[in-house]
């Protein structure tokens, strides 16, 4: 019996320094392998002195060199996939990349780029980045909603906007972001108080003209009024001058003002004889006249300009 349990003794004690023995070897392979890595890292770095760091894109940055940016953090980020200043700023040489394409299909890919490396980002990088990081995403997102048929990507833009204010980032377009996107969906209320703030920052025809829109969907058509005369007045851009020439047209229309209604409509067509609304407008104004001739024939020239207008084909039963 006791040689039975001195036999399982030695057992355990030989298992025991074969694992001492298998776990040193193991260190040792480890640590060896490590110090390889270290050194090759080392070597690469020696052999290739423009090798990309942190400090060489902020540099680049600090150039608007954008690309070089985009190139360099792309290096960075393929042996460190979670570097937060990479991952920044490849997200915002991404940004910048996108808007300045005229390639649709390429700006939305840069966006998707800059989008997906500032959210790790977000959680990545150090506390002082996360505004402007929550900046860039709300603008990127606005970016994006443009090319959306339905406005998928306006709540996000005003999340991530909204977050840059609350975490005390400033500059002056975020107003006029919010304000679009606010209108997007349909938060008019916001979206006029939001537009009221760009304007106290930067006037501009295009935030007058949408502020007037706001208003107008607000049912408050005087105040709107006053916008839409502001730009019809001082723009020097003939497309916004024409646009608030037909809202004003519109709301007089409504007004049942259908004298000032056809001054407008007829004034629009003097600066742009091919307008489809103003035509469609004036043949409203002739149909409650009770003169149907002249009412068909200005949406007959309607579907001349553009032959889809759906309020000239339903006028005229087509």
């Amino acid at each position: 019996m006791k040689n039975i349990r001195s036999n399982s003794s030695i057992v355990v004690r030989r298992k025991s320094k074969i694992l001492a023995r298998i776990i040193v070897i193991f260190l040792c392979i480890t640590l060896v392998l490590s110090t390889a890595f270290i050194i090759s890292k080392l070597v690469i770095r020696q052999n290739n002195p423009s090798m990309p760091t942190n400090a060489s894109i902020i540099s680049l940055w600090n150039k608007s060199e954008y690309e070089e940016v985009y190139n360099q953090s792309g290096i960075l980020l393929d042996g460190n996939s979670f570097n937060g200043t990479a991952l920044f700023y490849r997200g915002l040489s991404s940004f910048y990349l996108a808007v300045s394409q005229t390639d649709t299909v390429e700006a939305q890919s840069y966006l998707d780029e800059s989008i997906n490396n500032l959210r790790i980002a977000l959680h990545t990088s150090n506390e002082d980045l996360k505004p402007q990081i929550s900046y860039i995403l709300g603008k990127a997102y606005f970016q994006k909603n443009l090319f959306s048929s339905y406005h998928y990507y306006a709540d996000l833009a005003v999340l991530y906007l909204e977050n840059a204010v609350s975490l005390g980032y400033e500059a002056a377009d975020i107003p006029e972001y919010l304000g679009l996107s606010y209108a997007n969906l349909g938060m008019t209320q916001q979206s006029i108080e939001a537009f009221t703030n760009a304007l106290l920052v930067r006037e501009s025809d295009i935030l007058l003209l949408a502020i007037a829109q706001q208003y107008m969907i607000s049912s408050n058509v005087e105040t709107a009024k006053q916008y839409l005369f502001k730009v019809a007045k001082e723009s020097s851009n003939d497309i916004l001058i024409l646009r608030s020439k037909l809202l004003l047209a519109q709301i007089y229309f409504e007004e049942k003002r259908y004298a000032e209604a056809a001054q407008e409509y007829m004034s629009i067509l003097e600066k742009d004889p091919d307008y489809a609304d103003a035509y469609y407008g004036l043949g409203l104004i002739y149909e409650i006249e009770g003169d149907n001739a002249k009412a068909r024939a200005e949406w007959r020239n309607v579907l001349k300009i553009q032959v889809n207008h759906q309020g000239a084909i339903n006028k005229l039963g087509l």
